[in-house]
């Protein structure tokens, strides 16, 4: 699951919030990500893996730090207005933590019922996962959902699973917040989820269309590596997404099962 990306599970699923971010016209300067002639710079011990230049004019960028767990990773997305879109995913693609960087909010994986897994993903080709996260503010929201994968897909050269997702979002009242249901890819090699086309619908039946696929794949040493510069749809009018939480983050998240991704 991409919290992203459809934003970002949150981490994959996470584009969605960034669609908010860059039609609010949210100008972020100063950043430490942001270095210049517009190249990202991760943090102290952390190595840049990979960018990625996506659907609905959003750049991410990959990176892995020696701090953390083994398979852990993180993701930074770019707009056209700046550094948006932080989080990070474990080596089953599980959500664990996000920021916001325009509103100023992060969240963290709280507690699980039933963990999302790559692994299981992959070996039965379905996925079932329902967790919780909490903000700094103590807001918390439930994940519901799953992954099924359908099939295979070749972007920029590259093989990827494709899968079809559904995820629900509920108030810790209980109350339904919203629904999203779409397709995403699976980097089996990378171990993440990157977004792809997806319908939202919030509590109030206000549905919301995005696409957040991935176009190219820009490694170490090729041209474009740490460009924060968005390439695509950034000239389009896009659809504005339905009001709704997010961990979603890089594809599963986010690209994971973040509250995707």
């Amino acid at each position: 699951m991409f919290m992203h990306s459809s934003c970002e599970r949150p981490a994959e699923r996470a584009p969605a919030a960034l669609r908010r971010m860059g039609q609010a016209g949210c100008l972020i300067l100063g950043l430490p990500g942001l270095a210049a002639a517009g190249v990202f710079t991760p943090p102290q011990g952390c190595t840049l893996t990979m960018t990625v230049q996506q659907r609905s004019c959003t750049v991410a960028q990959h990176y892995t730090c020696a701090a953390d767990a083994p398979g852990d990773q993180w993701v930074t997305y770019f707009t056209r207005e700046g550094e948006v879109y932080r989080s990070r995913i474990d080596a089953e693609t599980r959500w664990m933590e996000s920021t916001d960087l325009v509103a100023g909010v992060s969240e963290a994986l709280d507690s699980e019922a039933d963990p999302a897994s790559l692994i299981a993903l992959i070996d039965t080709g379905r996925d079932d996962y329902d967790f919780w996260t909490v903000t700094d503010r103590g807001e918390r929201v439930r994940f519901v959902g799953h992954d099924v994968l359908d099939g295979t897909a070749v972007i920029d050269g590259v093989t990827l699973a494709t899968t079809r997702f559904e995820l629900r979002l509920f108030a810790e009242s209980g109350d339904l917040i919203s629904t999203r249901t779409g397709g995403q890819f699976v980097d089996r090699e990378n171990r993440r989820f990157y977004g792809g086309a997806e319908t939202t619908v919030d509590w109030q039946g206000e549905r919301g269309e995005s696409n957040d696929s991935p176009v190219r794949f820009i490694r170490p040493g090729q041209p474009g590596f740490g460009s924060v510069e968005p390439q695509y749809d950034c000239d389009a009018q896009m659809v504005r997404a339905a009001p709704e939480h997010s961990p979603s983050g890089d594809a599963r998240g986010t690209v994971s099962k973040e509250p995707q991704a």
